[in-house]
């Protein structure tokens, strides 16, 4: 049994709560909070843009802690499940790599590329997983994605396009901060820039052009090229003052003998494919294929699947190698430094 302590119990840390009751041979045993009551279950108040809503929960048999730093201590525990703000998963990572624990920890690694080293240089000292969140290659349509990619049925690489806004999320009062979250850029789009970086490959070259707000991309559009090719990626992201649209995601594929395309957005309160996961050929040829229901909750259960394998039987990093992640932070810093010029 592989036994799991939370840090932090926000909407993330409930949906990895929730994610692993589903899984075998895991088990939460531990959580850390500072709040009083969502430390005793009372996490009526946790509201977020999927899932279930918070709840009353019954944590008997869960040993709480009001700090990361006492939770670390617990010998009996495996695996630090890290669900705090951005510029706390440094130093919680380090804690527990230095206390012998595996670390999980939720994207973006760190808020900076140095302290990403930093992390995962603790873990190779420590022979401990620094493991990390990017949870988007579980989602229905970016698996299958992949899955046609690395076939190597449809041939090469020719070029991508990705896309991922949101309204402005007014409701979180520090995701302007450039020293908590980092706005859309690192909060956001490092989604699109993990993916990219496993998929694609390591970009060269970005330029990048947008709006700002207070000191943070705002707005913009990425071009990374590669070295060695002509393939090219265009990416879009950021935050929108329209609260009738609060999220978009999409992406168009282009390999040697196939298109791959979808794009799904919030308009109001409902959630839909504006275009439906397609593969298209150059003989006219048109696939749509079944990826299930959509709910984001499986792809975090798929994840923290994957989380629980490593641990317990060693087996292959893919999306969740703090490598990869890193990466993700050096081209966010990439199109940053591209904006201020």
């Amino acid at each position: 049994m592989t036994r799991v302590g939370i840090a932090g119990i926000g909407f993330m840390g409930m949906v990895h709560y929730l994610s692993y009751q589903k899984i075998d041979d895991v088990e939460v045993v531990a959580l850390c909070e500072p709040d009083d009551k969502r430390r005793a279950g009372d996490w009526r108040d946790i509201k977020g843009n999927f899932g279930p809503p918070g709840e009353q929960m019954d944590l008997s048999g869960v040993t709480t802690y009001r700090t990361y730093e006492e939770m670390v201590a617990d010998e009996s525990l495996d695996i630090i499940d890290i669900t705090l703000p951005p510029a706390m998963h440094h130093d919680a990572a380090l804690a527990a790599l230095g206390a012998g624990k595996h670390a999980f920890t939720e994207k973006p690694l760190a808020m900076k590329q140095a302290d990403c080293q930093n992390m995962r240089a603790a873990a190779e000292a420590a022979g401990k997983h620094l493991l990390v969140g990017h949870v988007l290659p579980h989602f229905p349509e970016y698996a299958w994605a992949l899955r046609e990619i690395n076939s190597g049925k449809h041939g090469k690489l020719l070029a991508g396009s990705f896309n991922r806004t949101i309204s402005d999320p007014a409701w979180l009062p520090t995701f302007w901060s450039a020293e908590k979250i980092g706005g859309p850029l690192l909060d956001l789009h490092v989604h699109d820039a993990q993916f990219i970086r496993l998929a694609f490959g390591m970009p060269n070259e970005v330029i990048a052009r947008g709006r700002m707000r207070e000191g943070l991309a705002e707005h913009w559009h990425s071009l990374m090229q590669f070295e060695g090719n002509d393939m090219t990626v265009h990416a879009t992201s950021g935050a929108i003052p329209y609260a009738g649209r609060s999220f978009l995601h999409g992406f168009e594929i282009q390999l040697e003998k196939a298109l791959l395309t979808f794009e799904f957005s919030v308009i109001g309160d409902e959630g839909k494919y504006s275009r439906p996961p397609t593969l298209l050929t150059g003989d006219g040829k048109i696939e749509f294929p079944e990826l299930g229901d959509g709910d984001p909750m499986n792809a975090f259960e798929a994840e923290l699947r994957h989380v629980v394998e490593v641990v317990a039987n060693d087996a292959p990093l893919g999306a969740l190698d703090a490598q990869l992640a890193q990466d993700a932070i050096a081209i966010c810093e990439l199109e940053r430094e591209s904006l201020a010029s």
